[in-house]
């Protein structure tokens, strides 16, 4: 799961995204409206499963930015936007009233519990259009997005966070590849370092939890993918 955490309050926002990263999350971080429009820009909103997005924002207010996220929703099919779950100081019925108006799909009134803002990212993230499509197939392999499991012809893996999310999301790819540097953008964050060997690492560690025959293939300068050919 990969989250865009949106909060002018440097301590706040760091503080939320050791959190989540500790809950096993991708995070990314913008400090004010503007960077967190050019993030979404340039990493795509289908990157993001959730925006966690103050609403008093400098650079670009937060309302602004929600409108953008959402409006991208009414030109395509839902699935290529982020969930919102805007956070405010404003706790007035009047005030969360607005926020859901301008599309978010929670409201959070700071100050707030952390455990609550992690159920209610991880219920956003649950409820995007891909989180219910139905079970991801392939060589023998059965994963729930929602339950979070996985079989192989029927025997259940036990995967960590970051292995789930590198077999998802070679499963939504396949039969096509995913790159080195796509997997770092899907599965990990922006302060991954794109010199480091995580992804082989963990594909290794991925392979050996999998069993045989084998059933990732790696191309040299292209990337992963998922062998189906056998099954």
């Amino acid at each position: 799961m990969r989250v865009l955490v949106v909060e002018d309050a440097r301590a706040l926002a760091d503080l939320v995204a050791e959190g989540l990263r500790d809950q096993g999350m991708a995070v990314d971080l913008a400090y004010d409206g503007l960077d967190a429009a050019a993030k979404l820009d340039v990493n795509g909103h289908a990157v993001y499963d959730v925006v966690v997005l103050d609403r008093d924002l400098p650079g670009l207010h937060g309302d602004t930015l929600c409108r953008m996220i959402t409006e991208r929703e009414s030109r395509s099919d839902g699935e290529g936007r982020p969930m919102v779950l805007m956070l405010t100081a404003a706790d007035s019925p009047a005030d969360r009233v607005d926020g859901l108006t301008l599309g978010a799909d929670d409201y959070l009134v700071k100050p707030f519990h952390f455990p609550e803002l992690v159920l209610r990212v991880r219920a956003l993230a649950h409820r995007r259009p891909y989180a219910r499509a139905r079970l991801l197939r392939a060589a023998g392999l059965e994963l729930d997005p929602m339950r979070r499991t996985v079989t192989r012809d029927g025997r259940r893996l036990d995967l960590s966070v970051k292995e789930f999310e590198t077999l998802a999301a070679l499963l939504r790819a396949s039969p096509g590849f995913l790159s080195a540097e796509a997997l770092l953008e899907q599965v990990w964050d922006e302060h991954a370092d794109p010199f480091t060997n995580t992804v082989a690492v963990t594909i290794g560690r991925l392979r050996r939890k999998l069993g045989t025959p084998p059933i990732i293939t790696t191309v040299p300068t292209v990337g992963y993918r998922i062998d189906d050919t056998d099954h």
